[in-house]
């Protein structure tokens, strides 16, 4: 299980399907592969007609950008892909595998999409709310896990700038309703002390 994760290169995966408008998800793939050679772009649709107009589309615009060779080079490596998928589901499984920084969803009933993702940095939900809006405007924090962290990372907060201290408080009553299953773990490891500590509040003939 991770623990930690770097920021950087930046990437930005795409879940859509046939009613994805083209020009709107090739510009948002282009947009991130504008950062740096290594930046990652990912189409992931069920759509062959979206991924060959998608890529028409990057095709048309990347020439008119002003760092159009790193955005080629970009595009051109391994880090990005178009990837078709069978059905929206299998989308989905693919976009939770792979754990993106930025990830939209170009869907029909995006926002329930967005729901059901269980791994990504940031989720831009629909095709007005790209991932642009998001490093300017909208309030997302621009430092997100990259390279697969969101898998087990969240971006940074206020949350990661303060410590937690937890606060266990149970009464008498409510440790005896447990008591049998704290005993019974602390038994399994081998640690029969931590079970005693129990015994010694719970069993009156503990000890004697």
């Amino acid at each position: 299980i991770g623990i930690d994760s770097e920021a950087g290169p930046t990437e930005i995966a795409v879940l859509a399907d046939q009613y994805a408008i083209p020009r709107h998800v090739a510009s948002d793939l282009i947009s991130q592969a504008e950062h740096d050679v290594l930046a990652a772009a990912l189409l992931v649709t069920d759509s062959v007609a979206l991924a060959d107009a998608v890529d028409a589309e990057v095709a048309a615009q990347v020439p008119r950008t002003k760092h159009r060779e790193r955005i080629t080079e970009a595009l051109s490596g391994v880090q990005s892909a178009i990837v078709l998928v069978d059905d929206l589901e299998a989308g989905l499984r693919v976009i939770d595998a792979y754990g993106a920084e930025h990830l939209e969803i170009h869907t029909a009933n995006a926002r329930e999409v967005a729901m059901r993702v269980r791994n990504a940095g940031a989720i831009f939900v629909g095709t007005w709310s790209p991932v642009s809006l998001g490093d300017y405007c909208a309030g997302s924090n621009h430092v997100l896990p990259t390279a697969g962290s969101a898998r087990h990372s969240s971006g940074l907060s206020v949350q990661s700038f303060l410590r937690g201290i937890h606060v266990i408080d149970y009464d008498e009553q409510a440790l005896a309703d447990v008591a049998a299953h704290v005993v019974a773990l602390a038994d399994a490891e081998d640690l029969p002390g931590h079970g005693d500590a129990i015994r010694a509040r719970t069993e009156p003939s503990f000890g004697s």
